[in-house]
């Protein structure tokens, strides 16, 4: 039997709750299981309460109070509650550092199923991260402010339902998401769970925050690739259009390119239906690719680092050449190399989530914000690439390497992106400075790169049926 498991904390983190596992080949209705095979995709911690109600594990770290802060007004006013979710990966991770220590009262809700993807996929970050109750208690050790933790699947209404009614957010952050397009193009089984996943737990926040918190605004990250690559300028999710003498404003035509681009269109008109109808209010930020790997939080002690993925399955374009060239592998360019993206660093990510929340959408509006501060295509990513590397005495080259994704590969690109830079939005553009940091990053942790995971082996055009032999731990 393969069991999910944390890494052991030696503190007593969870000591008020009585914590056991879950076997994987335990069937569950809230759990997507790979074809035939039994074993659902992540396991889950539960936690056993009186009555008929059964919770996953809610766990604090300490009893003190979150400070206060003072408002235009001159008010004292305790900080805003944010629920993060997925608040343990890339993006949900250095967020709820950073809104922590803006003194807004932070929840981190997750499954912990990003973890299970490496175990899977036999794929490792290039940097150590340590487990969630770890990185946790090191921030409550630095800084004396808590988190909570509730640990289950937003898929499972009644978890769910429990960590609201419990938490009581002012805003969710909406990160809970299988967030890789070439893991959704791996086989018929990951394409539904990314499908269900996103689609089914987007739809019981929405329906959480209709029950039980009305007032709560949700910021949901979207992506840049529900847009395609027109033929166009593209707008900031919504475009308007005069036909046979009639003006209507609409929103902006969606062309996803995998089975995630198409969840994450699934969930903007799912969010846009609900605001219409029900009045909620809700941000979708449709991001960038991000690079880099620290922020002012992470970077406090070795115990709060980011995750690094640099793999052809969750590696981002510029963190992978950046490995490849601290490793002296040819930069992979796919393709003609002329695809075009909009880009950001990490700190704007969590910088963009602060001024959403900060700025929250009114009751009834959809309000839609591209995340991204810089557009470069491939190739000028990987001479950019090319050129920090020889200043810090790397041989760096490029090589065309078969697409092995469904897309143009050269193409028109102009996308706005004006809005969260009118809220206040300070970018960290592409610098020379910030390359060498980033390779200096890889070149640290080159050791733990495993060159088999380089080059991309999956192909979007080829999606299958049956598996590719990917998920065998977990019929062991």
């Amino acid at each position: 039997m393969t069991y999910l498991l944390l890494t052991s904390y030696a503190g007593n983190l969870f000591s008020s709750t009585n914590m056991y596992l879950r076997p994987q080949n335990h069937h569950t209705a809230t759990c997507s299981s790979f074809g035939s095979h039994s074993s659902p995709i992540f396991t889950s911690y539960k936690k056993k309460l009186k009555g008929p109600t059964t919770v996953f594990a809610t766990a604090t770290l300490a009893s003190r109070e979150v400070g206060t802060s003072q408002n235009s007004n001159g008010y004292i006013s305790k900080p805003k509650k944010v629920m993060v979710i997925g608040g343990d990966g890339y993006c949900g991770w250095p967020t709820s550092l950073h809104l922590s220590n803006k003194n807004y009262e932070v929840a981190i809700v997750d499954n912990l199923v990003r973890r299970l993807f490496d175990h899977q996929l036999g794929l490792d970050s290039l940097t150590p991260i340590s487990s969630i109750q770890n990185r946790i208690h090191q921030w409550h050790s630095l800084t004396g402010k808590t988190m909570q933790l509730y640990i289950g699947n937003i898929c499972d209404f009644e978890f769910l339902s429990e960590a609201f009614k419990s938490f009581e957010p002012d805003a969710v952050v909406h990160f809970g998401e299988q967030r890789s397009a070439p893991y959704s193009m791996i086989d018929r089984s990951r394409a539904v769970f990314t499908q269900h996943n996103n689609v089914i737990g987007t739809l019981n926040v929405l329906f959480a925050i209709k029950e039980f918190c009305e007032e709560c605004h949700l910021v949901k990250l979207g992506t840049m690739g529900e847009y395609g690559t027109p033929n166009i300028d593209i707008e900031e999710g919504y475009i308007t259009i005069t036909h046979n003498g009639r003006t209507d404003t609409l929103l902006y035509p969606k062309q996803a390119s995998s089975f995630y681009h198409l969840s994450k269109v699934h969930d903007s008109h799912n969010i846009a239906f609900t605001c219409k109808a029900w009045g909620l209010r809700a941000t979708d930020l449709n991001q960038g690719v991000v690079y880099g790997v620290r922020t002012e939080e992470t970077a406090l002690h070795e115990e709060l680092c980011n995750r690094f993925d640099y793999d052809g399955v969750f590696g981002t374009a510029l963190n992978r050449f950046c490995v490849q060239a601290a490793v002296g592998h040819p930069l992979t360019v796919y393709g003609k190399g002329g695809q075009t993206r909009g880009y950001l660093d990490i700190r704007d990510t969590v910088q963009c989530v602060e001024l959403a929340i900060a700025n929250p959408a009114k009751h009834g509006e959809f309000r839609i914000f591209n995340q991204f501060t810089e557009q470069f295509s491939i190739n000028e990513l990987a001479r950019l690439v090319t050129k920090a590397g020889e200043k810090l005495g790397l041989e760096v080259e490029a090589m065309s390497v078969p697409n092995p994704r469904v897309e143009a590969e050269e193409h028109y690109y102009n996308a706005k992106h004006t809005k969260l830079i009118d809220l206040g939005l300070k970018p960290h553009l592409l610098s020379d400075s910030l390359l060498d940091s980033l390779l200096n990053f890889a070149i640290q942790f080159r050791d733990r790169v495993d060159h088999s995971q380089i080059m991309p082996n999956i192909l979007t055009n080829c999606i299958r049926v049956k598996k590719l032999g990917l998920d065998a731990l977990l019929r062991s």
